[in-house]
Formats: C-alpha cells, sequence, structure tokens
C-alpha cells in the first residue's frame, strides 16, 4: 500500500499528514493523543476505494507544537481540518471523527458545510449533554490523576487509554504508535483536556445541519457515551448505529468498522 507522507502548513501550524488511495476523499479524525496511526489498518481497508486522509492533529506526535501554543479550542481543530482540505485540494470530503475528534468533525461541518459531503461521529465525549456531566469528569480525572502521580504526562496516557480502551487495545498497539501516543501528554493534559468538553451547539444550529450524517457508539463503550450518542441523533434526526468493541474501535475492530461505513460512504453524492 502506498502512503503519500506529507507536511502542510495550514491554519497556523505544521500537520504531518498521510494519503492513501483515489477516489471520493475520506478525512479521519483521531480524539486524545491526535496521531494519525489510529486509523492506519482503517485506511488501508478503504483505500482501494476511496482517497483517505489522516493527520496528526497539531500539537500531537509528527505535527510539532507552535511557537507559543499553550491553549487551543474545538474551533481551532476544526479549522485546521478544514485548512488542511483546502490545501491539499481533496475538498468536499467525508469526514470521520472519534472521540475528540468526532467533536471536533461536528463544528467542522456545523461551520464548513461546503466541505464536507458527510460526516460519521463515534462517540464524541459532550458532557455538557448529561444529566450529571460532573460524574463522567470525575471519574476521568481520577485516572488522569493516578497516571500523573505514576509516571507524570505519558504514564498517565498509557492510563487514561486503558480505561477508554481497555488493555488490550493498548497493549496490542504497535510500539512505535504508543510511543508517540505517550509522549503527547503533555498536549492532551496541559492543552486539550478540560477545554473541548464544555462544546455544546444550541438546538437551532443542530436542527439547520443537512450534511448526511451517521452518529456511532461501540457496544462495549461505557454508558454515558451511548447517552451522548442518543442526544445526538435526536439532534440530527437519525438513528444511533452500533460498532462492536470498545471506544477504539478502529484498532480491536477496523473490518467490522469499515463494514459499518462503506456503505454510507458510497451513497454520499
Amino acid at each position: 500500500m502506498r502512503v503519500d507522507q506529507h507536511t502542510i502548513s495550514a491554519n497556523g501550524a505544521d500537520l504531518y499528514c498521510e494519503v492513501r488511495g483515489a477516489g471520493p476523499t475520506v478525512l479521519f479524525i483521531s480524539g486524545a493523543t491526535g496521531d494519525a496511526g489510529h486509523f492506519e489498518h482503517v485506511a488501508d481497508l478503504l483505500a482501494s476505494e476511496f482517497t483517505v486522509v489522516t493527520y496528526d492533529r497539531r500539537g500531537n506526535s509528527r505535527s510539532p507544537r507552535p511557537m507559543g501554543w499553550n491553549s487551543t479550542s474545538v474551533a481551532e481543530q476544526a479549522d485546521d481540518a478544514a485548512a488542511l482540505l483546502t490545501v491539499l485540494g481533496v475538498a468536499p470530503a467525508a469526514v470521520y471523527g472519534n472521540s475528540y475528534g468526532a467533536t471536533i468533525a461536528l463544528d467542522l461541518l456545523i461551520r464548513y458545510p461546503n466541505l464536507v459531503r458527510g460526516a460519521m461521529l463515534h462517540e464524541p465525549p459532550l458532557p455538557s449533554v448529561l444529566e450529571k456531566p460532573d460524574e463522567v469528569q470525575a471519574a476521568v480525572g481520577s485516572v488522569v490523576q493516578e497516571g500523573m502521580t505514576a509516571g507524570g504526562p505519558s504514564k498517565a496516557v498509557e492510563h487514561f487509554m486503558r480505561f477508554a480502551a481497555g488493555d488490550a487495545n493498548w497493549e496490542g498497539m504497535k510500539p512505535s504508535l504508543r510511543q508517540r501516543m505517550s509522549a503527547n501528554g503533555e498536549t492532551l493534559f496541559g492543552v486539550e483536556m478540560g477545554t473541548f468538553e464544555p462544546y455544546r451547539p444550541d438546538d437551532a444550529t443542530m436542527a439547520a445541519i443537512r450534511v448526511p450524517t451517521l452518529v456511532l457508539v461501540s457496544e462495549e463503550s461505557a454508558s454515558f457515551f451511548h447517552a451522548v450518542a442518543s442526544w445526538l441523533a435526536g439532534q440530527l434526526g437519525v438513528e444511533v448505529r452500533h460498532t462492536p468493541g470498545t471506544h477504539l474501535p478502529q484498532l480491536d475492530h477496523p473490518e467490522e468498522l469499515v463494514s459499518t461505513i462503506r456503505p454510507f460512504l458510497q451513497d454520499l453524492p
């Protein structure tokens, strides 16, 4: 499988990206640790039919931290994705986002509908739509603090990923991916976490979305992800689709994930 690697200047950041295949474009946006490697297997499976773009989000892995960059927002991250699609000349694209990546993809389709021909949103962490958001955030915070105590930001990444997606996913990753992800702890915990969680588009904004959208949740994921998916699907007037596995189906069930999203991609105009 040929993989074209680029570093693109977009929206004031240098973004590392990989491009595979040919055909209509599909952009994948990673969640916590922001590494393109989350979707390597899925990208390979889709590249026979689509142009697949994956990238390291700003300040993560092979996308260096911009000078003086100490804070971010969902809007900035969506602006990065929009600029990447524009500079590469591959818009409009179908967009798949997982976790934080799904929050970013939602903002992208709201503010850049001309660049997005379809969206697949898998488990955006939107505690703002839950009845008891503080309980969820406290549970995550406890896991992160345990990791920080055990070994600082890199160890906290491991604790967080084991909590979110299970031991098998963490231990089954390529060592190179696991190493890059661990090195992203300072960005995840020092810049991103706590910034994305308050995001919540108002009802009128959600009702105005006309881009075809697929809402996804994994069978083994925590109950609050199912609650968020139900809210999101209700706002968009669609049904929730279930994927097997954990919060990271692209790692533990890539073939099944592709089987779920491929018909949606094929039906997009």
